[in-house]
């Protein structure tokens, strides 16, 4: 099976932490050169140095906020002259809990400003370079609740389901070009967003945030939380060779919690 990404350029969004970071660390360790893209500079400095590098691999990061579209756009325009892209991880961190009724309207504006256009602005920046290298790879990290809505995250699900038919849309558009456009949907996973839901579900239910952890564990078959480096495992397979005929799908990595097929 061929997992081999060396002369690949990815470009990871979200990368200084959580199941970005650790996909930029899988995407090096297959060999491909990683741009890493977040707003905080110094961590990215410090994520790129953690990068293997193997013989003629070379890592970089470009400085973004997801809250500002247009100063994305500017920024990618300069990043990407003269430099192709094979590999798009879109991966945003989903917006604050909630009941869906109560949410401000601003609160999905914002929501949509930072993952749907967000993301087709990154996408109508690399597509060119994927159509020009015969190859292209266009993950979209989201969520399960686009086959389940989660309870609690009303402006989440409304987002995240608008991101998955977006994605297919483009899978069939961009299909016959050697790009493939597919979600990956990460169940519980061991990162701050994780941290903070345990938190506001602890708060409310009366209960210590121990107690409502293992709670969560045990609605997934699993019995436990998934490892950020667990997700990053199926997206870097997805961004392969080997997976060049998968287009346009959902991939729950969920320990089996989601109840639908």
């Amino acid at each position: 099976m061929d997992l081999n990404l060396k002369n690949k350029n990815a470009l990871v969004c979200g990368s200084t932490a959580g199941i970005g970071k650790a996909t930029a660390l899988e995407l090096a360790s297959l060999g491909a050169n990683v741009t890493l893209l977040a707003r905080n500079e110094g961590k990215l400095q410090e994520t790129v140095a953690t990068l293997s590098t193997h013989e003629g691999q070379e890592h970089d990061y470009i400085i973004a906020d997801f809250n500002n579209p247009e100063a994305l756009k500017s920024t990618l325009i300069e990043a990407t002259f003269n430099k192709n892209y094979h590999i798009l991880i879109n991966n945003t961190g989903g917006p604050a809990g909630g009941p869906i009724f109560s949410a401000e309207v601003g609160e999905f504006k914002k929501a949509f400003t930072q993952h749907l256009v967000c993301n087709h602005i990154l996408v109508q920046n690399v597509v060119q370079g994927m159509k020009e290298e015969g190859y292209g790879r266009i993950i979209n990290v989201i969520s399960t609740s686009v086959k389940q809505p989660i309870d609690g995250l009303g402006v989440s699900n409304t987002i995240r389901g608008a991101v998955a038919n977006w994605s297919k849309t483009l899978a069939n558009e961009l299909g016959p070009f050697g790009i493939t456009v597919n979600n990956v949907l990460p169940g519980f996973t061991l990162t701050g967003r994780l941290t903070e839901i345990i938190q506001k579900k602890a708060q409310k239910l009366g209960k210590t945030e121990e107690e409502t952890a293992e709670a969560m564990k045990l609605t997934t078959p699993a019995h436990r939380f998934a490892e950020p480096n667990e997700i990053a495992n199926a997206i870097a397979f997805l961004a392969s060779p080997a997976a060049g005929y998968i287009n346009g799908i959902n991939v729950p990595v969920d320990g089996g919690r989601t109840k639908s097929l």
